[in-house]
């Protein structure tokens, strides 16, 4: 016999919920990637001087033409919030105080 696992999708509003409820917290290192929260890997020393590298080309190749994200989230759509290791982000007075970035603030 198979048994089917019921799968739950979560909204970014709801996951935003979980954090400020307490079910996650600021030292969970959790994404959500298409309405599913995933667990992710730790960051290794490794991994974590690579993006200091990239991010210091970055800043000295580009200055302030734009704003140079490290591991922050960027929203998506309604069911993803990833925080990649590095988004060029267009430039905003705020630097994204009041909402995350969205798909038309990332440089491609």
């Amino acid at each position: 016999m198979t048994v089917q696992l019921l799968r739950r999708k979560f909204t970014v509003e709801q996951y935003h919920k979980m954090t400020e409820s307490g079910i996650l917290t600021e030292d969970d290192r959790v994404e959500l990637i298409r309405g599913e929260i995933i667990e992710m890997s730790p960051i290794g020393t490794k991994h974590a001087a690579c993006v200091n590298r990239l991010v210091n080309l970055l800043v000295q190749l580009l200055g302030k033409r734009t704003i140079l994200a490290s591991q922050n989230p960027v929203a998506l759509n309604n069911n993803s919030e990833p925080q990649p290791d590095v988004a060029l982000l267009k430039p905003r007075e705020d630097f994204y105080e009041t909402a995350h970035p969205q798909p038309q603030d990332i440089f491609y």
